[in-house]
């Protein structure tokens, strides 16, 4: 929370993960997007699979990113159905707009925390775009607020550290040469609350009661993350996105010249993830959670 001229305390912005995710963070996404999408594709279809929007349905993708999981939930309900991305993120949604044609699908830029809806839906998905909310219970209340009533929200996050090893074990090793910068020392934007924010089962519920929903449900989905098509490009990816990946991006200079260093631990540390095609493939786990809006 924050405190205003007046004394009034003030729910934080997302102002900071907005302008990481419109800059640095867009254009690392891009570069590494066959890896990363690859690799959270099966999650996310895990989540459609046990909770699908239904045909002629009005389907919301929150934190759409580069519109793949709004085509796909486009597909679904159908022509007489339809399917609208948002993002904070202005360059995204630009992306999505030109990649993504369907009749049915939609994007616009949005805010979820504090932009208004102008339309109800019936169903909202999410495929890791709600761990970055600087207030997630603001946020996934509006998202309620959108939903008809006894709509179904379907969202994907990532479960703990340790069983995202593939992560954890580059932010490990990176920590032992770079510490981590206080947000308010660099000129770099942070990501929000990060990718582990709903990582606790307790946690995420608890958001969701405070916003409202009803029937909370949490399901593990262990599916391995295919990391790389080499441990380059793996060592490549965490250097670039995750925890090691903000490390570093704030750090910035201060890091560069620790950098072959740090390239070297994490082929090292790696390297028991390589498969017998020299691909890099680790264990990977998610929540797959599930919640209604009160009819």
């Amino acid at each position: 929370m924050s405190e205003t001229e007046t004394g009034i305390r003030t729910p934080p912005d997302n102002d900071e993960a907005t302008e990481a995710w419109n800059g640095p963070l867009y254009e690392r996404w891009v570069e590494f997007r066959d890896v990363v999408v690859d690799g959270i594709v099966p999650h996310g279809e895990a989540a459609i699979a046990a909770r699908p929007p239904a045909e002629g349905g009005r389907a919301l993708d929150v934190g759409c990113g580069l519109g793949d999981t709004t085509a796909r939930l486009g597909g679904l309900v159908g022509a007489k159905g339809s399917a609208h991305g948002v993002d904070v993120a202005e360059r995204m949604i630009e992306t999505a707009r030109e990649e993504q044609s369907a009749a049915n699908v939609s994007f616009s830029v949005m805010d979820v925390q504090y932009d208004a809806f102008d339309r109800t839906y019936d169903y909202a998905f999410s495929r890791f775009g709600t761990m970055f909310f600087a207030n997630p219970v603001a946020a996934l209340r509006n998202v309620r607020s959108a939903l008809a009533p006894g709509g179904t929200l379907n969202m994907v996050v990532w479960r703990q550290k340790p069983d995202n090893e593939w992560l954890y074990r580059a932010e490990l090793i990176t920590k032992e040469y770079v510490d981590e910068p206080d947000p308010e020392e660099t000129d770099e934007p942070t990501c929000g609350p990060g990718p582990f924010s709903m990582a606790g089962a307790d946690v995420t519920s608890g958001i969701l009661v405070s916003a409202g929903f009803e029937r909370i449900a949490l399901e593990r989905c262990d599916i391995p993350f295919r990391a790389g098509r080499d441990l380059g490009r793996a060592v490549d990816l965490v250097m670039a996105l995750g925890p090691a990946g903000e490390v570093l991006r704030l750090a910035g200079d201060a890091a560069d010249e620790l950098r072959p260093t740090i390239e070297g631990k994490l082929r090292e540390g790696m390297a028991d993830f390589i498969q017998p095609d020299g691909s890099v493939v680790a264990p990977a786990s998610t929540w797959l959670v599930t919640a209604r809006n009160p009819s």
